[in-house]
């Protein structure tokens, strides 16, 4: 393992990601940050299940850009596929990025779906990521 490697597994465990934990992931695309990907596959020793998945996860992955359509909607969509008390990574671009959205709007949209948010982070060279709470009795058994 290099460095590198060790830095990003680091920074998946610093937010929350534990061994065994189903992460189900929204927003996949092309810019993704793949070594984020990668270093939150090897926190869970689990792959990333995609947004068919049809039972609730532990934790979700939520790729979001300016132009993905209303963040307060995709938040709350993002609050049906995690368990109660499990933990949603909001990842925007950063500014000066294509897609980038605003502190401003990301801060709006998670008051708005009823998050908590409990860190900020630098997640990779074109990411930067929120990590959100759900609220309590939120998920919903698909």
């Amino acid at each position: 393992m290099t460095t590198a490697d060790h830095a990003e597994t680091n920074l998946a465990v610093r937010l929350g990601f534990q061994p065994g934990q189903v992460v189900q992931e929204v927003g996949y695309d092309d810019d993704v940050d793949q070594e984020l990907r990668g270093a939150i596959e090897q926190a869970t020793g689990t792959e990333l299940v995609d947004e068919e998945y049809d039972d609730v996860a532990d934790a979700v992955v939520l790729w979001f850009r300016a132009d993905d359509g209303d963040l307060t909607d995709a938040l709350v969509d993002a609050i049906a596929y995690v368990e109660e008390g499990g933990s949603i990574l909001l990842l925007t671009p950063k500014s000066g990025r294509d897609g980038h959205v605003e502190p401003g709007e990301i801060g709006e949209g998670v008051t708005t779906a009823g998050l908590s948010q409990t860190k900020s982070i630098n997640a990779g060279k074109d990411w930067n990521g929120s990590r959100l709470i759900a609220p309590k009795g939120a998920a919903k058994r698909r």
